[in-house]
């Protein structure tokens, strides 16, 4: 089978492996432009274009998808059947149209439920005790196409982070591609379209989703610095300056009468008043300095004891 595939991030080169590994022929893929980063703002390619490029396979990195040139590019790469992982761009209506038996995609979430740009942070964030992955077709809609398979549901602890989460769903996503492809091919899987009555839809994530505001119960700021990991973090503010919080213990408990935002330190332990009461940091990071412990970081700064997080001064 001819593929184009698309995708970004390491989570995706792992599914471009997995389709050369059981010999499809990739005759193209699409990446993100090569991002600046690092001090000397050197040019970073994505996982996808360095694993790529690897493997000899023609890369094309478009600032935008543009409909008056990519489709006369991709019809005469004569390929079957677009796959989509994590590309971070949705595929204009004329690239759609393109290949004769679709454009599938893998969504990392049981479809209809959690449509959209942030399916994984969206589950941690409501406290799902399953998810998942679907296999779909896409069509012009957010996440709307047919069902092509799904995963069986896969059961959360209640302590995944969603930088971890989102890899292992990637990964079963990964695994059940070739399954999937094969039966496009022979005809012999059925496209089931998605009760729309049952969806649900995330939004795009900003950097200000992860400021912490104290006044919400300690189990609803647990799910936030687990959700939010890597991107955006969870952050407070102190004397002027931004506060990671990047770990909690929601059975550390303490009879105290507290503020929310205010911190309390008690038997050497840090902890901040939340709208359940007192919670129990035990990791944080001050702006300009590596994260630490919160033991090793009251004996740098006892001083943080009674201060009020988030208020700047």
């Amino acid at each position: 089978m001819h593929i184009i595939f698309f995708g970004s991030p390491r989570e995706a080169a792992r599914s471009l492996e997995t389709l050369l590994s059981v010999g499809h022929d990739v005759v193209g893929v699409y990446t993100r432009p090569d991002r600046s980063a690092g001090r000397g703002l050197a040019k970073s390619p994505t996982p996808v274009k360095l694993f790529a490029e690897q493997q000899g396979l023609p890369v094309f990195t478009p600032r935008i998808l543009d409909p008056a040139i990519e489709p006369d590019r991709m019809v005469a790469a004569n390929a079957d059947v677009f796959v989509v992982v994590a590309y971070g761009r949705i595929l204009p209506a004329e690239l759609l149209a393109v290949p004769p038996m679709g454009v599938v995609n893998v969504h990392p979430s049981l479809l209809p439920m959690y449509r959209g740009p942030s399916p994984v942070v969206t589950a941690i964030l409501d406290g799902q005790r399953q998810t998942g992955v679907t296999v779909m077709l896409l069509d012009e809609g957010m996440d709307t196409g047919p069902v092509l398979a799904q995963s069986p549901p896969i059961v959360l602890t209640g302590n995944e982070r969603a930088g971890e989460l989102q890899g292992r769903l990637f990964e079963e996503g990964a695994a059940m591609l070739p399954a999937v492809l094969d039966g496009l091919e022979d005809v012999t899987i059925v496209a089931t379209p998605q009760d729309d009555s049952k969806a649900t839809v995330t939004r795009l994530l900003a950097r200000s989703d992860g400021e912490i505001d104290w006044s919400l119960p300690a189990e609803q700021i647990d799910r936030m610095i687990r959700a939010y990991d890597p991107w955006p973090g969870t952050f407070t503010s102190w004397n002027d300056k931004g506060l990671k919080i990047l770990d909690v213990n929601l059975s550390g408990r303490i009879d105290a009468v507290d503020d929310s935002g205010r911190v309390i330190v008690n038997g050497g332990k840090l902890f901040v008043g939340s709208g359940s009461g007192p919670l129990e940091i035990t990791r944080l990071q001050l702006e300009g300095r590596q994260g630490v412990s919160a033991s090793d970081f009251l004996r740098g700064r006892p001083d943080i004891d009674d201060a009020v997080l988030g208020v700047l001064s």
